[in-house]
């Protein structure tokens, strides 16, 4: 799994420049999008649920609408990275149907293409959090750099289900319209637009059964609460993440021998 991403590590940056830059051809401001669009939806977040729905975040805030921003952005950051890459996955194999013609090209390494492309988004949603951020209470705490060491399993559970929602696709065209509904149900079901401590206690159990709420958890405590990392469970979740991982790839390299006689 490892040695065919370093093997092609060239191929997938050049293809995911250019899916980056043919997203945004023939516009007027371009790249400049990638920027403006999580400009907007802060913005509207923001007067959405602390204006319109007099939304606040509880205890451990001072309760501002410029930190239940941040806040919210901040899970929305983790769930954007998450919805890009897993809403297209179903779809990957069949709208690139000319790779699976060619012997030599690695189909594998299409899920890392889409990953890039959706990180790039994330990089620069992340970006305008530390503008707003700035502008709004000064720097930083110091444990936002440890953001890429708690997005580490994040970016494992992405790749094992694209690998196998890209190799399921192909042969049940309904998935597409099961994901659709899927990522919409997990939206409300993490805690991005509302605490965990919103959540009575006997249902703390369910909502941690999605992977999604302790690195949404974990993300927000870096970059707003300046708290630390919860080595235990990040490492459980990790070995977890590897695994679902390994268990993807594994599915989608059985099953790709099928790819061109069903296409």
């Amino acid at each position: 799994m490892l040695k065919s991403v370093v093997q092609h590590r060239r191929l997938i940056m050049s293809l995911a420049r250019h899916e980056i830059i043919a997203r945004y051809r023939g516009s007027v401001f371009g790249l400049l999008w990638s920027f403006l669009n999580p400009v907007f939806m802060l913005a509207v977040y923001t007067f959405v649920f602390s204006v319109v729905f007099q939304a606040r975040w509880g205890t451990g805030g001072s309760g501002s609408k410029a930190e239940f921003a941040l806040i919210l952005f901040a899970g929305l950051l983790v769930f954007n990275l998450f919805a890009e890459c897993i809403s297209r996955a179903p779809a990957l194999i069949i709208s690139n149907a000319t790779y699976v013609k060619k012997v030599v090209f690695p189909l594998e390494i299409l899920p890392w293409v889409t990953l890039g492309s959706a990180l790039f988004n994330a990089a620069i949603g992340l970006f305008v959090w530390l503008l707003f951020s700035l502008f709004v209470f000064g720097l930083p705490p110091l444990t936002l750099f440890l953001l890429p060491v708690v997005l580490l399993p994040l970016l494992f559970f992405i790749m094992g289900l694209s690998w196998f929602l890209a190799s399921l696709g192909v042969y049940l065209r309904d998935v597409s319209q099961v994901i659709g509904i899927v990522i919409t149900a997990l939206m409300f079901l993490t805690p991005i637009f509302y605490p965990l401590t919103a959540i009575p206690e006997s249902y703390h159990i369910y909502i941690y059964l999605n992977p999604l709420t302790f690195i949404v958890e974990q993300v927000r405590n870096l970059l707003v609460f300046g708290q630390g990392l919860c080595l235990f469970e990040h490492v459980l979740l990790t070995t977890c993440s590897v695994f679902v991982a390994w268990l993807g790839y594994a599915w989608f390299q059985k099953t790709r021998k099928g790819f061109a006689d069903v296409l």
